[in-house]
Formats: C-alpha cells, structure tokens, sequence
C-alpha cells in the first residue's frame, strides 16, 4: 500500500479510473522498462487512459499503456508504444491481488504513473465497478461540494 504521488513527480495519471470505479485499496508497483522508454518517460509521453493490469501465472502485467517514443532516443530500436510491460510486486502482494481479483470479483486498474528515487512506479488501485446510480451520486456530492464552498465564501 502506498500514498498518492505528488503533482511534481506525477508522469501520467487516470482520472477516468475514480469516475469509473470506487478504488479501495492501492499498491505500488515497480515496472520492467527498456531504455527508450525511460527517455520518453522522462519527457511525460506517457497515457495510463486504456490501460489495465492482468496477473498471469503468478505475475503482474500492465496492458495497453501507450509510452510514445522519442524519435531521437530510439533509433536503433523498433519500439513497441503498446507493448505488455511486467509489473515488479513482492509475491504476497500478488497473492492478495489474486485472492481479491479471483475471489471478489475485484479489479486492477492503473491510477498513476511516477518517479520514486529516479525509479518509475506504477501506483495500482484495487477497484470495484460502480453502477450508473453511483456515478450520478459521486457528481451530485461534487457539485454540492461546490456549491457550499461558494456559499461559505459569499459570507
């Protein structure tokens, strides 16, 4: 479990994730790069939007993660944007992954991707799907959110 990375080391995020689903818990997990992809990384061409996490005999894949290469940095190399990335998780954090996503009916969804020590990780959420209704009353808080904060300010 970890915290939310701050603004200033965040490379993407996935805001349609919260709409979409209530995230329960959250986990931080380290991913296998290749350089070029690094080097874009740290040029933030990064899409985490369409993006899901898989466990597949017993490790962790990120899926449809779009890392846009540089032209200058990847000239030796046929670079792959979309290509599988495997995720670096200690093994009783993927046990508790499985446990939840088989037995819970629980789903993995990326929420951030950031630096930590000049290493990028990938904060994961551990999700369940929310209904038309939960959406409409998640958006209907906000707005009176909203409004009572612009009627405390008119005070």
């Amino acid at each position: 479990m970890s915290k939310k990375p701050t603004s200033n080391t965040q490379i993407a995020g996935n805001k349609k994730a919260y709409h979409e689903y209530f995230v329960e818990e959250h986990y931080e997990a380290g991913l296998a790069l290749q350089g070029w992809e690094v080097k874009s990384l740290r040029a933030g061409r990064a899409h985490l939007k369409e993006s899901y996490v898989l466990l597949r005999s017993g490790e962790a894949f990120l899926f449809g993660c779009h890392i846009s290469p540089l032209t200058t940095a990847s000239t030796h190399v046929i670079a792959d944007p979309i290509r599988t990335r495997k995720l670096l998780l200690h093994k009783e954090q993927i046990g508790q992954l499985v446990g939840a996503v088989e037995r819970k009916g629980y789903a993995l969804i990326p929420l951030a991707l950031y630096w930590k020590r000049n290493r990028v990780k990938l904060d994961i959420g551990l999700a369940r799907g929310k209904k038309e209704y939960d959406k409409r009353a998640t958006e209907k808080d906000r707005d009176w959110d909203r409004d009572k904060q612009r009627l405390m300010r008119e005070r």
